[in-house]
């Protein structure tokens, strides 16, 4: 099994600041409506949590110029 890294750290209240081997993400919001995180490379996902057994998420990806 091989070893991974990632870090995350909170910098402000409702911000994390999220690292990995090969990218950084910036999340936000996520207590009480959708969690939006943008990624350094291009990919932002906005996700919320529903009552019960469901929960919500949508990808996008970025055109990287």
């Amino acid at each position: 099994m091989p070893l991974t890294f990632r870090k995350s750290f909170r910098i402000l209240p409702g911000v994390r600041l999220n690292i990995n081997k090969k990218s950084w993400s910036v999340t936000t919001g996520g207590k009480k409506g959708p969690k939006h995180t943008h990624s350094s490379t291009g990919r932002r996902t906005t996700s919320m949590d529903l009552p019960g057994p469901f929960g919500w998420r949508r990808t996008t990806r970025a055109k990287r110029h």
